[in-house]
């Protein structure tokens, strides 16, 4: 529930109360006042003259007749003693009644008194009360008087309103000083919801007919006694809806006004129509209330004196009778800071009364001003974020707080201009988190919740090009959330540093959530270790780069996701280690071999191989590149070694061959010489 205190323009009307005002006062007829005698003069006349007098006021609501009718039974007692030379009497009264009261009578058995008006001011009545017969020393007489207190009309903020919807008027007790004694009574027709904050009250009670009756009992102090009753009639309304066109589209604004009010739904629609239209336009985000938008007439129910609050899940808003235009805009406002903007009490009530000022200047409301940072209240404001919950602080902490929030905002946005105030607001409505990542390869990251105010401030440096630590330090940290600001700062210079280095490269998500969420001492091991990758790709980039090899994807790949920058350092590594096996194998090629190693290379492509483990490395195998470059660096390093050998073995087989054949036409000759035997006869 969001709530809008009021205080002048926005709490209950003020009511000027002087303790003169509620007091009766004497004159002994022995000390008559000459006429134009000031007031003060019979109170000290009243002070020493021995007269007391107590009254039981009863006040009785009448709604129909727009008044509340006030009987005072008044008991005068004369303390005085007569003495053989001096009679001591009284012959009248003074009693200082409330303002906008009429139709004054009074009565006592076997008297005739008389009552009439002696002074009427903006603040009080001062009766005068004669007697009708002298009241003897020792004597004793009661008193009848009775008076209407009236609506007397007029402006929303008065402070007597009486009607069938509303009754808002102040009770006041009689008697005079340091004179215990009396009573009040307040009785309501049935049908009312009441409000009222008095410990001399005890619990109302209900006659047979439903009639309401609050009473205290003997009054120690009746002239300080003070009690302010506000009630109406839940549900007593006449609504009427409103159409209001904002970006184009029509939405329906239900108002709900009191019958007898409606002056009220006059101007409180009004200001709605022409109202909502400028701040949408202003803020530069679409309607974002999903349900109908209810506008209620309300009275105060809280001891803070609330004259406006905003339920943002029922959609409904109440305003106060006496409500300002600058509240109501103010609540208005509160359609888009309505919690799910901007989660910082501070920070929606301050921006919606940034707002609710800038609209009612946008649609020519006259005279509207906003909640001051006086120096009283600048000596009383604490940091906005030590502000608690509505209704849960004093008034001067309440009214400083929603000062402070006021002139906070305000100096954000005389910092970020409109349009950078536009693009934080459209960048929160889209969820866009702050510290988005740049590159070829970067993509949209969002944000779940409402930023608070790390990340109110995160995004205002983020979409704008200015600073704005000093208003937070000046206004809004608690002393034990100041080294925050300190430790951001140094994490932010990290990290601006890393992602230029990184470029191509983009920090992996975790840097920037680990830096959203204000974690430094992970953002400070974070960065550490980005930093040792991004050691280890230079090392590896130099080192591909001086052997005439691309670097495989693997290093940023691992850098940019799960695996993690110790994976991407280990990556680099085993790249380190295939670049060295690659650049041994190429050292180890000869330019122009000699002719032993021309003959060791026959039949060997050790040259291809090298091109396979280049080819491989940039693809990322990096065990084939290995095994390839080292194919390539034996045939190479052994080659001539090889052609030796191969000269010997050729040189060993083409003698083996001469020796063959000498051996074979050596064996033909020999047996062509041989001589034959000669072929012996057989024997029949």
């Amino acid at each position: 529930m969001i709530g809008r205190p009021a205080d002048g323009r926005r709490r209950r009307p003020a009511l000027v109360l002087l303790a003169l005002l509620a007091a009766v006062v004497a004159t002994p007829a022995a000390a008559a006042l000459p006429a134009g005698s000031p007031l003060a003069a019979p109170i000290a006349a009243a002070a020493s003259s021995g007269l007391t007098v107590t009254a039981d006021a009863r006040y009785v609501v009448d709604p129909g007749k727009h008044r509340v009718h006030v009987t005072v039974g008044l008991a005068a007692t004369n303390h005085r003693t007569d003495t053989k030379t001096h009679r001591f009497f009284f012959d009248r009264t003074f009693l200082a009644v409330q303002p906008a009261t009429t139709g004054y009578r009074v009565a006592s058995a076997g008297a005739k008194p008389s009552v009439h008006v002696s002074r009427r001011t903006a603040t009080y009545v001062l009766l005068e009360v004669d007697f009708g017969a002298h009241l003897a020393a020792g004597a004793s007489r009661t008193f009848s008087l009775s008076f209407d207190l009236s609506d007397p009309g007029g402006a929303p903020t008065r402070t007597t309103r009486i009607g069938s919807s509303l009754v808002s008027f102040g009770v006041w007790g009689f008697g005079n000083a340091g004179t215990p004694g009396g009573s009040v009574s307040v009785v309501f027709p049935p049908g009312f919801s009441i409000s009222v904050d008095a410990p001399e009250f005890s619990a109302p009670t209900s006659d047979a007919a439903g009639n309401v009756t609050y009473a205290t009992g003997r009054l120690a102090t009746p002239l300080t006694f003070f009690a302010f009753f506000v009630a109406d009639r839940p549900g007593a309304y006449k609504e009427t809806i409103l159409p209001v066109v904002i970006g184009g589209q029509s939405i329906p604004i239900t108002i709900r006004a009191w019958p007898d009010d409606p002056a009220w739904a006059t101007r409180v629609g009004g200001l709605l129509q022409r109202g909502l239209p400028a701040l949408a336009a202003d803020i530069g985000l679409p309607w974002t209330v999903d349900q109908p938008l209810v506008v209620s007439e309300a009275t105060s129910r809280t001891s803070a004196g609330f004259s406006g609050r905003y339920n943002p899940p029922a959609g409904q808003i109440e305003i106060a009778y006496y409500a300002s235009p600058f509240v109501v805009l103010h609540e208005a406002a509160h359609a888009w800071f309505d919690g799910s903007l901007l989660a910082d009490r501070w920070a929606s009530e301050g921006f919606a009364s940034y707002y609710a000022l800038r609209a009612a200047a946008a649609i020519g409301e006259k005279h509207v001003t906003g909640d001051a940072l006086t120096p009283a209240l600048e000596a009383a404001r604490i940091p906005l974020n030590a502000w608690s919950a509505p209704g849960t602080a004093s008034k001067i902490v309440e009214d400083a707080e929603y000062a402070t929030a006021l002139s906070l905002a305000t100096q954000i946005a005389t910092r970020a201009g409109p349009d950078g105030l536009r693009a934080v607001w459209r960048a929160i409505h889209e969820r866009r988190a702050a510290y988005q990542p740049v590159g070829p390869t970067a993509s949209l990251e969002t944000a779940t919740d409402a930023p608070d105010w790390r990340g109110l401030l995160d995004l205002l440096e983020d979409r704008t090009p200015n600073t704005y630590d000093d208003l937070w330090t000046s206004f809004v940290v608690r002393p034990s959330d100041a080294p925050l600001l300190a430790a951001r700062a140094t994490a932010r210079r990290a990290y601006d540093s890393l992602a230029s280095r990184a470029v191509p490269w983009t920090l992996p998500r975790v840097v920037r959530d680990a830096l959203r969420a204000w974690q430094f001492d992970q953002v400070a091991e974070l960065e550490s270790g980005a930093s040792r990758a991004l050691d280890q790709r230079d090392a590896v980039h130099a080192a591909a780069t001086d052997a005439g090899l691309a670097p495989p994807p693997l290093m940023e790949v691992d850098f940019e996701g799960p695996r993690g920058f110790t994976a991407s350092v280990a990556e680099g590594d085993a790249e380190l280690s295939a670049i060295a096996a690659y650049r041994t194998a190429a050292a180890s090629r000869s330019a122009e071999p000699d002719p032993l190693a021309r003959i060791g290379l026959w039949n060997n492509e050790p040259l291809a191989a090298l091109t396979g483990a280049a080819g491989s490395f940039t693809a990322g195998d990096l065990a084939t590149s290995v095994s390839l470059s080292a194919y390539a660096h034996q045939v190479w390093a052994t080659a001539a070694d090889v052609g030796r050998n191969r000269v010997l073995a050729a040189g060993a087989s083409l003698a083996a061959i001469v020796v063959g054949l000498w051996l074979v036409r050596r064996w033909r000759r020999d047996r062509a010489i041989r001589p034959r035997r000669p072929a012996h006869a057989h024997r029949t």
